[in-house]
């Protein structure tokens, strides 16, 4: 099972280069998921030094947002680690969650980032840079991307 799990989450990267009308559904979910792990770990990656905090708002968000186990959430996390590396800019992550989310949805992601963010009780600059291109990438708006902050930056101290 593990091995299938991997070879999975292995295409997944390939996928994120595909033309989204060449994906099947399931890649779609898997992609979605891998774009918006990615995102995530971005904001963490954001300062200098990983904060176990950080990683544990990634994990929590990764599980609100999508049913995991905890094999395919580790290889997920780890997928996302590999790929931000890689990464050279938001717009392969963003292009399918614009075609296959809510405004809603798009929301959540910004919220969630907002999350990691605040995780450590310090906002760095350039988690502010990541998370304002990634919004505006998103299309969420003004409002809704200041919302979103407050909504999470009142989470992390209550």
């Amino acid at each position: 099972m593990l091995k299938n799990l991997k070879d999975l989450f292995d295409n997944l990267a390939a996928s994120l280069t595909a033309p989204a009308g060449a994906l099947l559904p399931e890649e779609h979910t898997h992609t979605l998921q891998l774009s918006t792990a990615v995102l995530l770990v971005e904001v963490m990656r954001a300062e200098p030094a990983l904060k176990d905090s950080e990683r544990d708002a990634v994990i929590s968000a990764l599980r609100r947002k999508f049913a995991l186990s905890d094999d395919e959430l580790d290889r997920l996390m780890e997928l996302a680690h590999e790929t931000a590396r890689t990464a050279y800019d938001y717009q392969r992550f963003t292009g399918l969650m614009n075609e296959r989310f809510s405004q809603e949805e798009k929301i959540s992601v910004v919220e969630a980032m907002w999350e990691v963010a605040f995780a450590d009780q310090h906002l760095d600059a350039n988690e502010h840079h990541v998370i304002s291109k990634v919004a505006g990438l998103l299309h969420v708006t003004h409002g809704e991307y200041i919302a979103a902050k407050l909504h999470a930056q009142a989470a992390a101290q209550g």
